[in-house]
């Protein structure tokens, strides 16, 4: 659940950024590098890296397991390949947060990064950085319970329609 708490913000803001529509011009041009150094320096500030952590591990691990499925008889090779491949790919997962980067910088210009950089840097933007997951956990579970009771309610209604008709179900 820990993993979760840190990659639902993440997740809701790149959600966001995909239905925000932006104006165009800053989706065409090319990010400047100051552009892009204050959007890592932002996405450095809310832990981004923990979403793609392991990605490198993940997918040798999926792969071997894949391979595996298919190949019992090499189970002791293909662990030990794991591990060799996983060490030569070490830190591709860089390039995860590289073009997150970009993107950050696609969508903002540089003055709003700077501004969104120094928010984060402030106590309510830390406090934000902090809370926010254990809000949007909560807040998930509150959708979760309201949903089931709501469920329980358009159910209901179904079922008082359908008598009325003069069917039972």
């Amino acid at each position: 659940m820990k993993g979760l708490s840190r990659f639902l913000p993440m997740a809701c803001l790149a959600v966001g950024l995909a239905f925000s529509g932006i104006a165009s011009a800053q989706q065409t041009a090319q990010p400047s590098a100051a552009a892009i150094a204050s959007a890592k320096e932002l996405l450095k500030l809310k832990h981004a890296d923990a979403m793609y952590a392991n990605a490198v591990p993940g997918m040798v691990e999926r792969t071997k397991t894949t391979l595996l499925q298919s190949n019992l008889n090499y189970q002791k090779d293909l662990n030990e390949v794991a591990l060799i491949v996983a060490k030569s790919l070490a830190g591709r997962e860089k390039e995860i947060g590289e073009g997150m980067a970009k993107i950050y910088a696609s969508h903002f210009t540089e003055q709003e990064l700077k501004d969104l950089v120094t928010f984060y840097k402030s106590p309510l933007g830390q406090k934000l950085i902090a809370q926010e997951p254990k809000a949007i956990e909560q807040s998930m579970g509150y959708m979760n319970q309201w949903a089931q009771k709501f469920a329980e309610i358009v159910n209901g209604e179904f079922r008082a329609e359908m008598r009325k008709r003069g069917k039972e179900i």
